[in-house]
């Protein structure tokens, strides 16, 4: 037989089906999440552990809550994602498209019964506490801000920075904050709007990514953001920075995971969310600064860099059902009155 007939024959379908089940084995090793960007929450060392010790690879990616969300959507009948991180509010949207799916991850009965759907449609990894982020050395010798109202004085003009909260669930939670410490409510955004258009005065910086270079770089001196950036940044990264808990009070939200309904690597996507979950899953979020959602897995080395807890005293829960049922509305809101 001619060397090019037994190619034909029999080494080409050989090598096209060798070719095939090594496509197979790499997609089997990876998971789609939407939203875990390597600067934001420790992502970073999480996806490589991932990798380490489940053999699955996670790409980076850069989406913010509302992006993921708004994905999700499109890709529904086609999903791209297999798993989603995202603003609980987000999580509780996303329940209503029917874009995610129940599944109870390893560990699902240590997260308390107000940080997850019942069923498993989502459920909270990790919280953190909305405050000041401020590169004090970028400051140029002002005093570190202590309240809302320190961030409308005209000396802070140019240096205060905030997330799109008609798109980033950070943005969001700020707005939610300011509006609560300000006398409002979750059925009235009044203050918040007022509050935005009075710092608007002050030229605010508002991104709709996560800034954390910027707010290290100096170029946002006083960035509204979570305490597990502050302390990484000061901590970690040995950055001047410091967190500030405002006087008036601010909110404590829990960011959520779920698994993407028709996901095309599933079972890959949820072996992620148990590894999340797992001992050495959250204390690579409490070696971040956040609080994981299992108590026990925070160290008191990682407890220990965190602000009394009579600062922490003036950060609150609230209803995340009813805060997801009126971001719209906000968004609208901001939109048409602010932006």
């Amino acid at each position: 037989m001619k060397k090019s007939t037994w190619l034909r024959q029999f080494a080409a379908p050989m090598l096209l089906a060798t070719l095939g089940m090594m496509g197979t084995a790499q997609a089997a090793d990876t998971a789609i999440c939407y939203n875990c960007p390597p600067e934001w929450a420790d992502w970073g060392t999480q996806l490589q552990a991932i990798k380490q010790d489940l053999g699955i690879s996670v790409p980076q990616d850069n989406k913010n809550s509302g992006q993921s969300l708004a994905q999700l959507v499109a890709e529904k009948s086609n999903p791209v994602a297999d798993v989603v991180y995202y603003g609980v509010t987000f999580g509780i949207q996303a329940q209503k498209a029917d874009v995610v799916t129940a599944y109870q991850p390893a560990h699902w009965d240590e997260i308390p019964a107000g940080l997850k759907d019942p069923a498993g449609h989502w459920f909270a990894i990790h919280s953190g506490t909305l405050g000041f982020a401020v590169n004090v050395d970028a400051l140029g010798g002002k005093p570190i801000p202590q309240s809302w109202d320190d961030l409308l004085k005209p000396e802070y003009k140019g240096m205060v920075g905030y997330l799109d909260p008609s798109s980033a669930f950070v943005g969001y939670v700020g707005a939610v904050a300011v509006n609560q410490a300000k006398g409002g409510s979750l059925d009235d955004f009044t203050p918040a709007i007022e509050y935005f258009k009075k710092l608007a005065v002050n030229e605010p910086i508002v991104p709709k990514q996560t800034a954390y270079a910027r707010m290290m770089s100096g170029e946002i001196p006083i960035l509204l953001d979570y305490d597990f950036n502050a302390y990484r940044a000061k901590y970690k990264d040995h950055a001047n920075v410091a967190f500030v808990i405002p006087q008036e009070g601010t909110v404590v939200v829990p960011y959520v995971m779920s698994l993407v309904n028709n996901g095309p690597h599933s079972a890959e996507g949820k072996k992620v969310l148990d590894y999340v979950l797992s001992d050495k899953g959250q204390a690579i979020w409490a070696n971040a600064f956040l609080r994981p959602v299992r108590a026990s897995a925070i160290s008191k080395e990682a407890q220990s860099h965190f602000l009394p807890d009579s600062d922490y005293a003036r950060a609150s829960a609230v209803d995340y059902g009813h805060m997801a049922d009126v971001q719209k509305a906000f968004s609208a809101r901001y939109l048409a009155e602010v932006q």
